[in-house]
């Protein structure tokens, strides 16, 4: 009896100094935010369902993180029709305008290739790839389809109205694909903690983002655990006239060694730093998180 005691004592002053430690963020994140010129937004959720946010109250510009969101759905429609992540679509030249990041284009320039799915979703996940995106948009549904879907998952406070094509044509359209950073956290947050994990699409989503190539300088830099698995996607934008970066942003999922895990979304609008400054926030606010959900 003694020795249950003792544990239950033990687990009861693990949640309190938790729950100190995560009351001691907000503050701490405020300040790193301070220290640069930009507008920054954050959302930090723990697996005990602790929530931190800070300036919150903002609509920030998706950028490719709009991605995820367009991936989920992608799930969802497979999954409706019976199908896998092997469908397959033809890829032709028109498929391929130059002008976008697009790494697929570069492969194959003149296109006239057969991709999976899975294949375009590596590519739009992984890669950022802006072509992959638009080809999906065209195979199952427009930015509508997917902000429905979404929706109907209990999640609010963003819109996805514009495919990379419409934001390439005019550029301040990024701004009609937006979110909260929690809306944004709540989405990663579920695909990973729900029993949509359960079924291969959702569970084909979960691992392609844990190889994602971009933004290693964000939210995983900050990491301090080596055996950790990030799972992310960024968002990256040009800079606009005025010289100012419209939306540098990261979301993760963190799943750390010992079983234990967060999900973090920070968004940066409007910055004035240079691009290793505006990485940097992310950074720094990753190990602040890192840091206060370990010790």
């Amino acid at each position: 009896m003694r020795k249950i005691i003792l544990l239950m004592l033990g687990i009861w002053s693990t949640i309190v100094a938790g729950s100190a430690s995560v009351k001691a963020l907000e503050p701490a994140l405020r300040k790193i935010i301070d220290e640069y010129d930009a507008t920054v937004g954050v959302a930090f959720i723990a697996d005990c369902g602790d929530t931190v946010t800070v300036n919150n109250d903002a609509r920030y510009p998706l950028m490719s993180v709009m991605k995820l969101h367009q991936a989920v759905y992608v799930a969802h429609c497979l999954r409706q029709g019976g199908r896998g992540m092997e469908v397959t679509v033809e890829v032709e030249k028109g498929d391929l305008p130059a002008g976008t990041y697009s790494p697929l284009r570069d492969k194959f320039p003149e296109g006239g290739v057969t991709l999976t799915v899975g294949q375009l979703l590596e590519y739009t996940l992984q890669l950022s790839d802006n072509n992959a995106c638009d080809l999906l948009f065209k195979r199952f549904g427009g930015p509508a389809e997917v902000d429905a879907c979404i929706r109907a998952l209990g999640i609010g406070d963003f819109a996805i109205a514009a495919t990379e094509a419409d934001m390439h044509r005019d550029p301040q359209l990024c701004h009609a694909n937006y979110s909260t950073p929690l809306a944004a956290a709540r989405l990663i947050d579920r695909l990973f903690r729900t029993d949509t994990v359960g079924n291969a699409e959702m569970k084909f989503i979960a691992s392609t983002l844990a190889g994602c190539h971009t933004g290693l300088q964000r939210i995983p830099c900050g990491v301090g655990d080596s055996l950790a698995v990030v799972a992310h996607k960024t968002g990256t934008s040009d800079r606009d006239a005025r010289g100012r970066w419209t939306a540098i942003n990261d979301v993760a999922h963190v799943v750390l060694a010992d079983g234990r895990s967060y999900s973090l979304a920070v968004f940066v609008a409007d910055s004035g730093e240079s691009m290793e400054k505006t990485e940097e926030i992310i950074a720094r606010i990753s190990r602040a998180v890192f840091n206060c959900f370990v010790f």
